[in-house]
This record gives C-alpha cells, structure tokens and sequence, in this order.
C-alpha cells in the first residue's frame, strides 16, 4: 500500500529524473538510492523562510538563493554545475567579500561551489557543502567578469602551493592576504581551509592584530581555492553548529603552533613512504557523501525534498 510519504517522493522523482526512473525508495530506511543523486536532480528550491538543517556534511537546506553567474563583482565558475544555491547568509557574505576584492584592486571573486538548490550530498568532489554555509572561492586573481560560460566551464584555477606542499609559490600576493584577512574578521564567518603552506606563510607574514588568523585553518585539497564556512545563521535552530570550535582546534590564540608544523612535517611522511598494505592501520571508514541515503540525514530533509 502506497503512504502518502512515498507518493510525494514518487512525484518528485517523476518531475525530476531526466534519466531511467530510480529504485522504489523505502520509507523505513530511506531507501538505498544515493541521497546525493535525489538532491542532484532537484533544480528548484525547497519553499519557505530559509534554513539550514543539519550539519555541513549531513544536511539540507530550505528557502535557497542563486548567486546569479554573473555579477558586479563576481562569477560563478564552472556554471553547468548547478551549485550556485546557498543560504541567503551565505550569498550576502559573497556579495560583501566579492566588493572588498574588487576595492583591493581584482575585478572581484570568482566562485566555485556553493551548493545545491535544497542542498544535501553532491554526487562528487565535497563531503561538505550540504547546508548552503560553505563556498569555493578561487585564489586566481579576477581580472575580468566579462568571461563566457564556455570559458568558465575549462579555465582552471591557480594553485598558491608548492608541488612538494610546504611552501607557497610566487603567485601569493599581498592581496590574497588582504582578502583572506577580510573573510575572516567578517562575524558570519566560522572559518575559512586553506593549504598549510598558505596558513604558514600568512603567519610570517602578518603583524600587529593576529586573532583572525585563529579562522584560517590548514586542511589539504585547499591549494587553489579556499573554503569558506559559515556560522549557523540566527534562528536556523535545527543547523548543527560544527565542533569543536576553531578556539579548541589550536593551543595558540592565532593558530600559528606545533599543530600547523604537522601539515608540512609528519603528515607529509606517510605520503612520502606509504605503509605496506598488511600493516596498515584498521579504521573504521566513514560513508563518503555519495554513499549517504535519506536515512543518513535529518528526519526533516525528506520532507523538505518532496516539497512543491
């Protein structure tokens, strides 16, 4: 017998799937369809005040924006994507760095990933971005906004890091610094992952007020963009804000410790000489974000997908 729940699904999916129909899902267990490809095929935002729910790597979000692809100080990279959406918080956010470059002397930003039209897992490239309260933002300097969707899909960004990833090249600036540092002090920012070359170099370099630094955290995979997370917006009762915090991530007020070395000494090692595969350590895996069904994220996300 058919539960009202599952019809709803069953209508979204025929309203959605460009492709062959998916598997029935199951009310129980939220089926074994990938959540990730239920969300990837939704091009229309959730209805209602905005909100985000769940955490950044096990959630949705409710009421979306579209940063349009082009802007006055900005453009969206790799547009055929469809992850422009975000929390109207996180748009605004963008809006107000992207001025801020442009009063530093680029053109504005470009900007890689936001998320999905009512978010959740992407099929590829992010475990996070889930919430609408992270963004990609290149470190290519942008110097024009006139570029065209063709152009935005294949031209790459600039790495800031060295091929053996303890240093940066020459293509940091003092501008990268002077937008790193603007996205920090901003108040709806919870912390922005660079390369740790990149966080090493800020260290050297900064004097004076070093507390924004505490924001900028070292993370690998972040060379040639960094990812900014948003703060749980106010009101957004059932975000999840993440832990632990950016102050107990480091013993040093500025972040610039012994735990920042370790990205560009032990963490390079076992790269270096990975360990036989008979000794490797056991670990329990967790799911990757294109494993996770709908029983995987809060309750509320299912009936926030099936909305109209």
């Amino acid at each position: 017998m058919t539960t009202p729940f599952k019809a709803r699904i069953a209508a979204l999916i025929a309203l959605t799937v460009f492709a062959a129909p998916l598997p029935a899902l199951s009310e129980e267990r939220g089926g074994d369809v990938p959540a990730a490809r239920l969300f990837g095929q939704v091009r229309t935002p959730a209805p209602g005040k905005a909100e985000a729910i769940g955490s950044y790597a096990r959630g949705c979000l409710k009421g979306a924006v579209a940063l349009p692809e082009t802007g006055p100080t900005w453009q969206v990279m790799r547009p055929s994507r469809g992850r422009n959406w975000g929390h109207p918080a996180t748009i605004a956010f963008i809006k107000r760095l992207s001025q801020k470059a442009a009063a530093l002397g680029w053109k504005g930003l470009y900007i890689g990933d936001i998320g999905q039209p009512r978010g959740g897992p992407i099929i590829s490239s992010h475990r996070s971005h889930q919430i609408g309260l992270d963004v990609d933002i290149w470190f290519r300097p942008a110097m024009r906004l006139d570029l065209s969707r063709s152009t935005r899909e294949r031209i790459s960004p600039v790495a800031l890091r060295s091929a053996d990833q303890k240093r940066v090249t020459g293509a940091f600036t003092p501008v990268h610094m002077a937008i790193l540092k603007a996205a920090a002090e901003d108040p709806a920012v919870d912390r922005i992952f660079v390369a740790a070359a990149i966080k090493l170099e800020m260290c050297r370099r900064t004097k004076g007020d070093r507390r924004w630094l505490q924001k900028i955290r070292p993370l690998y995979g972040h060379a040639a963009h960094f990812h900014v997370r948003l703060k749980c917006p106010p009101g957004n009762w059932r975000c999840k804000p993440q832990r632990p915090t950016v102050a107990q991530l480091s013993k040093s007020p500025d972040g610039c410790d012994a735990t920042l070395r370790w990205w560009v000494t032990d963490y390079l090692e076992p790269l270096k000489h990975p360990p036989k595969p008979q000794k490797a350590a056991k670990r329990k895996r967790r799911k990757r974000a294109a494993e996770l069904t709908l029983a995987d994220l809060p309750r509320a996300c299912r009936a926030m997908l099936a909305a109209r």
